[in-house]
């Protein structure tokens, strides 16, 4: 019944943070909202922000992180679940930098 689980979970992850990431990528600035914490700014802070940019570069960001997936798919039609952990791992771990990388970019400006 599982002998293909991880397989599809890993290629439907794969599709969703794509997905996600291009609708970022290309929505012009409108998908700040749905980062965390920016709708929470005043109005002056928004305004000194480039959301076209900050929307840009976190919409790539997050088609990156598709990439583990596919990989994990791949590793899971050998030894199943095995990728599935691994692209978790790795996922989890770019994420972190992505936050990072927010903290610190935010923190400047």
């Amino acid at each position: 019944m599982f002998e293909n689980f991880y397989f599809v979970f890993d290629l439907f992850m794969a599709l969703v943070t794509f997905l996600m990431g291009f609708y970022f990528y290309k929505s012009k600035g409108k998908a700040a909202n749905l980062l965390s914490g920016y709708n929470r700014r005043s109005k002056e802070e928004r305004k000194n922000m480039d959301e076209d940019a900050m929307c840009c570069c976190y919409g790539k960001r997050m088609m990156i992180m598709a990439i583990p997936f596919v990989a994990g798919a791949v590793i899971d039609t050998f030894w199943e679940g095995i990728g599935c952990a691994l692209a978790w791992g790795v996922w989890i771990i770019l994420f972190i930098l992505l936050l990072v990388k927010r903290t610190k970019t935010e923190r400047l400006k």
